[in-house]
């Protein structure tokens, strides 16, 4: 096949390409083994979903967001700002063929599922409803879930499928990237018969997932001295800023100075910073004036003031938004948007007992949900792989062997006579240190300790 990203070559036999390929898959999931009519992108997606452990007969999706939480999140993504777009190109096209419109964010949960009467009660029947999630990690290989795995658009037909309940369907999928900053933010897709295997169908959604990218960089409007400016600290060392049309990535000092000041729009002296950024109480104000100053070239002096230091735009941080969302009691929204712990390798005081308030909230608000898709998403990311109190959740929930035999390992390594102090003590996982029973777990292998000074 000289496309590798379109499913049926001009002129190809639908029916015997679902046999072929069924053939293939059974053959694969049996034995392990890939044969040669597999396309290259299904192949790998198929050992992909192999390696998550997906299984072929799985029923349908987990619902992760709900009511609330579906509605707080999809407020908030930037996808809703083009889903008039959406719907204006594609809503006659699914509703006239009997197919699916589907919107799905970076982490392959749909946000948005509209088309045939008929057809969405049947995509039901296997959880392709909004608020499902559909990733390859959890379904296999389809095609809004390979689209944001490989970040290329995709046609998946039939017996590609890798969970043998989507066989009967085919899908064409296309991520969508912010125009500033050309991250992935999710995918369109339309699902829907054996007819959408047609290459017009992957050119189709192609084109208007990058007429939504058009109209994203049209609606974002020029910033000005007293538009928001957007901060992404969480999960990353460097923070990210945008700003004024650019996006700035921040040295880890200096992401720590713009994250404080995030969070104080009143502002801070140059005490209170020094306070809050330094271990060090001989640091002197020569020393945080000198940082300030190279931050306010990087930044624009339009943005940084003094007397006191602050920032003269609004501040919408990736922090801030976790935090909204706890607030409002929309715990899985808020799981979405946690990529991980606030700048974690920071031993700024101020950031230190920030990172841990914010995870220790967040981890307290998974267990309490009782949540079994959402504590395993935590405990199988870098920042929880070694939270005992979570495995401990979780396996009270799902007691499979995995998680059982993970716990056994956590307890033993927590008991053993060279690192028990009780419980709360820290132990000793793999060779990195972890911390239990209601401290936040630490991020690549390192210990955060606060200082005793004033909170800021």
């Amino acid at each position: 096949m000289t496309e590798p990203w379109l499913a049926l070559e001009p002129g190809a036999d639908p029916v015997e390409r679902v046999r072929v390929v069924r053939r293939a898959h059974e053959r694969f999931t049996d034995e392990g083994t890939i044969s040669r009519p597999v396309r290259s992108v299904v192949a790998d997606s198929w050992r992909r979903s192999a390696r998550a452990r997906v299984s072929p007969e799985g029923t349908g999706a987990a619902v992760e967001l709900t009511d609330g939480d579906l509605g707080a999140y999809r407020s908030e993504h930037p996808l809703a700002r083009v889903m008039p777009l959406f719907r204006e190109l594609m809503g006659t096209f699914a509703a006239d063929g009997e197919h699916l419109l589907a919107v799905c964010d970076a982490e392959g949960r749909l946000l948005w599922v509209e088309g045939h009467a008929v057809t969405r009660q049947r995509a039901g029947r296997m959880n392709f409803v909004p608020g499902a999630r559909w990733a390859e990690s959890a379904m296999g290989t389809n095609a809004p879930g390979t689209a944001v795995a490989v970040g290329r658009p995709v046609q998946v037909f039939a017996t590609e499928h890798y969970m043998r309940r989507v066989q009967p369907w085919t899908c064409a999928a296309a991520p969508v990237h912010d125009p500033r900053t050309g991250r992935l933010i999710g995918a369109v897709d339309i699902t829907g018969g054996d007819g959408l295997a047609h290459p017009h169908s992957l050119a189709f959604v192609q084109a208007v997932a990058r007429a939504a990218e058009s109209q994203l960089a049209l609606l974002a409007p020029p910033v000005g001295a007293e538009e928001t400016v957007e901060l992404a600290a969480l999960g990353r060392d460097e923070a990210l800023l945008l700003v004024a049309g650019r996006k700035v990535r921040l040295s880890r000092r200096h992401s720590e100075i713009v994250v404080l000041l995030s969070r104080h729009p009143e502002g801070l002296s140059g005490d209170e910073l020094l306070y809050g950024l330094y271990e060090d109480e001989s640091v002197s104000q020569v020393t945080l004036r000198a940082e300030m100053a190279r931050l306010r070239r990087v930044l624009g002096a339009e943005l940084l003031r003094s007397r006191p230091y602050r920032l003269a735009a609004p501040v919408e941080s990736d922090v801030d938004a976790v935090e909204r969302r706890l607030g409002a009691g929309a715990v899985t929204a808020a799981a979405a948007a946690y990529a991980g712990p606030l700048l974690p390798q920071s031993q700024a005081p101020a950031l230190v007992r920030l990172r841990r308030r914010l995870a220790d909230q967040l981890r307290a608000a998974l267990i309490e949900r009782d949540d079994p898709d959402l504590l395993a998403n935590w405990v199988h990311a870098p920042w929880g792989e070694d939270d005992l109190a979570v495995w401990r959740a979780l396996a009270s929930l799902r007691p499979t062997a995995p998680v059982r035999a993970r716990l056994d390992e956590l307890d033993a390594e927590l008991s053993s006579p060279s690192d028990s102090h009780g419980e709360g003590a820290e132990a000793t996982c793999n060779g990195r240190k972890a911390t239990y029973e209601g401290r936040s777990p630490t991020y690549d292998g390192r210990i955060a300790t606060s200082m005793q000074r004033p909170r800021v």
